[in-house]
């Protein structure tokens, strides 16, 4: 079965120096990711980053709903600072 910790460990391993929070439970999910290697990106290309490293466990139906937020370190504190996150 699919775990909020378990899902953070695979996204920990693929972005290091990440700040990462996962959630949910059975197979309904949410993550957020704050990460300098999202610099210049486009929403849809983190978003793509994301299910990259996820993939496996979606198809397996490991994870059927995902959640992603996404953010630089830059937009995550603005995004805080608006209470957004």
């Amino acid at each position: 079965m699919m775990t909020p910790d378990k899902i953070k460990e695979l996204l920990s391993a693929a972005f290091a120096d990440a700040d990462i929070a996962a959630d949910g439970d059975g197979s309904h999910f949410k993550v957020r990711i704050v990460a300098d290697v999202f610099q210049d990106m486009r929403p849809v290309k983190k978003q793509q980053m994301v299910y990259q490293v996820l993939n496996e466990e979606i198809k397996s139906g490991a994870i059927h709903a995902l959640s992603i937020e996404t953010y630089t370190p830059d937009e995550w504190s603005k995004a805080r600072a608006l209470n957004l996150g």
